[in-house]
């Protein structure tokens, strides 16, 4: 069985960190998310961006991992926030019974949303 990697990009702008993720979330590359975001959050950001844009799969293990991460930013008094969430990430929080767990930022790009205020943040 051939195993999707994850691929992991960090980078800081201005008070947040963002972690841009490409590939999978699951039993294999969870541990390397939250390596990488633990790393960020001991560099004290406000806020660590989790951008989902390039997610392509995400199991239980993932959807656990998150969790688990928001709450690691919530204890280092930093906000985890999933941006660019696809629709299948979307409808699994939603299913999942999880979403409203979360801070999410949706693209400005998509439709109804205000284009001069890119940092809208929603809590769910």
């Amino acid at each position: 069985m051939v195993h999707q990697k994850l691929d992991i990009s960090v980078y800081r702008e201005s008070n947040e960190t963002i972690v841009a993720l490409t590939g999978e979330i699951d039993l294999h590359t969870a541990p390397r998310l939250t390596s990488a975001v633990d790393a960020a959050l001991a560099e004290d950001p406000v806020r660590v961006v989790l951008d989902m844009r390039g997610v392509t799969f995400c199991d239980s293990r993932g959807l656990g991992t998150l969790v688990i991460l928001a709450r690691a930013a919530a204890r280092s008094r930093a906000v985890l926030v999933l941006a660019n969430l696809g629709d299948f990430l979307k409808r699994l929080l939603t299913v999942s019974g999880i979403g409203d767990h979360f801070v999410i930022r949706e693209d400005p790009d998509e439709p109804g949303r205000e284009a001069d205020d890119p940092d809208q943040e929603t809590a769910r």
